[in-house]
């Protein structure tokens, strides 16, 4: 892996990482629903905007079912499960339990795709499932049912990131940018019958406004096309170690900007899911590096 890609790599980990801070500003005043639509819609007109200036082509109607099936699973779903939860999760536990998705991908890819779980990878399920139950009795006692509640959320969206990885498996061949592009306009769709049901509770301000602009063009639009290119310079494995990195930039960002204390049991929650997660998916940085 390269100087560039590394530094790449660092880069996602931090914008994906500020996500977790800015649906935190941003969800006791807009509500889950205002704050996503703000978001994907941001997202899809930057991504539209870039489409137009590199001459990238969206061929949205012959593939229709795939951006919607995307689009609900990957974007739409989990990214309003995530600002429910953040109405009541702080940031940094809200970026632990969304790198419990590759947890769930292996469980749900020995279900569907018939993969056999080797003992490591049990083992690691094992180690990042202890790591979830240690985080959930935690907020149980401090913040009561709420609490409980908004973990369940985010583990039902990381559940929802896992089954789209095993989706992409047996998916229709489409570029990186038609994904990242027609699965924003999908969820676009998808979120805007939830409107009127789910108001906005407060006044919009200015540091909201900026920061649902901020959610949509640096971190889902910007970050999607510097995941693609991780994945096209370095393969796969390389850019799965973004998800290791992620916790550790939303405990980061919580800290500095939202003053949120970090106490023992989240540093022992996020080692334990991240553990698991590295014997889950077989990651090695050596391989990864050898191979590039």
């Amino acid at each position: 892996m390269s100087v560039s890609s590394v530094l790449r790599l660092f880069l996602l980990a931090s914008v994906w990482g500020g996500s977790f801070l800015f649906m935190r500003i941003t969800a006791n005043s807009l509500g889950p629903a205002f704050l996503i639509e703000g978001r994907v819609l941001t997202a899809a007109l930057c991504l539209l905007l870039i489409g137009v200036c590199l001459r990238y082509r969206l061929n949205l109607l012959s593939n229709i079912k795939h951006f919607f099936i995307i689009g609900t699973t990957n974007t739409a779903f989990p990214f309003l499960m995530f600002a429910y939860a953040a109405q009541t999760l702080n940031a940094s536990t809200l970026a632990i339990l969304n790198s419990t998705a590759p947890l769930f991908g292996v469980i749900i890819a020995s279900i569907w795709q018939k993969e056999k779980l080797k003992l490591k990878a049990t083992i690691g399920l094992m180690i990042g499932m202890l790591g979830v139950v240690f985080l959930v009795g935690h907020q149980a006692v401090t913040l009561g049912d709420d609490g409980v509640l908004a973990i369940f959320a985010c583990l039902s969206a990381a559940f929802m990131y896992g089954f789209s990885a095993n989706y992409t498996k047996v998916a229709p061949s489409v570029t990186p940018f038609e994904n990242a592009h027609g699965s924003m306009w999908a969820a676009v769709i998808i979120v805007l019958p939830l409107l009127p049901f789910i108001p906005i509770r407060e006044a919009v301000t200015a540091p909201i406004s900026l920061s649902v602009i901020t959610l949509g063009v640096v971190c889902t639009g910007f970050a999607y096309l510097l995941y693609f290119r991780l994945v096209k310079d370095d393969g796969p494995a390389s850019a799965l170690s973004v998800t290791f990195l992620v916790p550790l930039f939303g405990i980061l960002w919580g800290t500095l900007f939202l003053g949120e204390e970090v106490g023992i049991n989240t540093l022992i929650g996020a080692l334990l899911v991240i553990t698991g997660t590295i014997l889950v998916t077989g990651f090695s940085l050596k391989k990864a590096i050898k191979n590039n």
